[in-house]
Order: C-alpha cells, then sequence, then structure tokens
C-alpha cells in the first residue's frame, strides 16, 4: 500500500498595512502579483515579501508589484500612490507643489500642474516638497529625455498620449524620495531612472549599513534558524526548530540544499 505524503504547509509572511493584517505566501506573489512573461525566482519571490514587509505596502492595492520578464532579472515596482501615503504619513510633512518645465517663446517657463499649451516645448518636470521641520523646500528639477521611456527609439503609449502628467508625476516621486530618505529611500516606480538592479537585496532598507543581503532564507522570513555540527563521521547533526536532532551524511547535504531553500517558500 502507497503512504500519502501530506502537503508541506507554506510559509507566511504576516504584517500590518495601515490597521489591516496583510498575509503573503510565495504562491501569492508567483500567481497573483507578478506581471511579464516569466517566473520568479525563489530569490526573487523573497526580495519582494520582505520589501513589502519592511515597507508596510499592500500589493492587493497594487501599492506593489513585480515585473519578471524573460531571462532580465525581475523588477519591484512601487506605486505613486504608496509614495503619497508614506509622505502624509510622515507628522513633517507640509505639503507638495509641481508642474511642468517648457520652452515657451524661446524661453524657460515653469508651469502648474501638468497643464502645457499646444504651442509649449515640454523639456522636463520640476517639484517641490515642503516639511514643517526645515526652512526650505526639497526642489526637483528632472529633464524629459532622461526619464521618458521609449521603444524602437519612440516614446512607450503613456509618455506619448500624456507626456506632461508623467514627467511631473516621475518629478514628484523624486522629490519626495530625496525629502524622506527614511521612508521613500528604498522605493522605486515604474518611470524611475535607475542606474543599478531594484530587485537586489539593497531595497529593503534604506541605511547603508542595512542594505548587505540576509545570509540566508530564514532570515529573510524572519524564521527561527537551525543549527547545526559535523561529527567524526562526516555526518551532519542538524536541530530543527522543536529542539529534535536529525542525522544526514555531509554528501548529501550539498545537493538537498537547494531543494530546502525553495521549500522554505
Amino acid at each position: 500500500m502507497q503512504e500519502m505524503t501530506a502537503p508541506k504547509e507554506e510559509k507566511v509572511i504576516s504584517y500590518e498595512v495601515n490597521g489591516e493584517e496583510i498575509k503573503l505566501t510565495a504562491n501569492m506573489v508567483q500567481n497573483f502579483i507578478t506581471k511579464g512573461n516569466s517566473k520568479i525566482t525563489p530569490q526573487e519571490t523573497m526580495m519582494f515579501m520582505s520589501l513589502c514587509r519592511y515597507q508596510h505596502l499592500n500589493p492587493f492595492l497594487n501599492e506593489a508589484y513585480i515585473i519578471k520578464f524573460g531571462s532580465a532579472p525581475a523588477q519591484i515596482i512601487v506605486s505613486k500612490e504608496a509614495f503619497m501615503k508614506r509622505a502624509e504619513s510622515n507628522v513633517n510633512y507640509d505639503g507638495i507643489k509641481a508642474g511642468c518645465i517648457v520652452l515657451r517663446n524661446n524661453e524657460v517657463d515653469y508651469t502648474k500642474g501638468a497643464f502645457v499649451l499646444p504651442t509649449d516645448q515640454l523639456v522636463g518636470g520640476w517639484a517641490e516638497v515642503y516639511r514643517k521641520d526645515r526652512q526650505t523646500p526639497t526642489r526637483i528639477e528632472i529633464s524629459l529625455h532622461e526619464f521618458e521611456k521609449t521603444k524602437n527609439g519612440q516614446p512607450s503609449s503613456t509618455w506619448a498620449s500624456m507626456p506632461s502628467t508623467m514627467i511631473r508625476k516621475t518629478a514628484m516621486v523624486n522629490a519626495l524620495r530625496e525629502a524622506f530618505p527614511q521612508d521613500l529611500g528604498a522605493m522605486y516606480t515604474e518611470d524611475d531612472k535607475r542606474n543599478e538592479d531594484i530587485s537586489s537585496p539593497k531595497q529593503v532598507n534604506g541605511t547603508e549599513s542595512s542594505l548587505e543581503p540576509k545570509k540566508n532564507v530564514n532570515e529573510l522570513l524572519g524564521l527561527k534558524p537551525k543549527t547545526t555540527k559535523t561529527n567524526t563521521d562526516n555526518s551532519v547533526e542538524a536541530i530543527d526548530d522543536d529542539g529534535n536532532e536529525k542525522i544526514q551524511n555531509s554528501e548529501t547535504e550539498t545537493q538537498g540544499q537547494d531543494f530546502k531553500q525553495e521549500n522554505l517558500l
């Protein structure tokens, strides 16, 4: 008679966002939150779950999602609304102004909002973030050609149809991140200009001392680590979470290591 094996229970990450408990599993992220045409790796899944927990993001409201195309590294994306919510929750937040930079009659002009004249040449965007604990606002001015997304040399659909709205939004996000580095320093929107892979472990926290990647899966998920010791007979003695000792041969340890990490998710 064949023995039936019960499926292994999936690990759950839980945290609170605006008084609501959020629970995430690897299957939820891979099947419902990931966009694109490729499956994300276990490492990318862990990084996304860790970022959401540390930054208190609700992926079910599209505050954060992950994109994966082909064999390229996955990108962790945060919405503009999540930036605004985080800034507004800071006691020192005191408002924001933003607009577009245009060439009008051969002179540089700063418009309010996303309004531009048909005869204007859009060249950039600007934003000012005000804090109660600072005398001067944080001001950002960005160039359109540096942030405009293109495909085959032409602006992508959104940037082609509403370029003033997009460059204004991008300026706002950059200004908010600079004004509140502790709250927003590790988050990026889809339209941000990035010089590094945002799926790397550096996106978990905003301080340099905490940017180093976690050593193992248990640390990333906040789980109790297992301890091991090697005996003289080349066997490894592992102690699980319940304090039970398990013996396994060191020759098979390396082969099973990747399998164990994947099943922790």
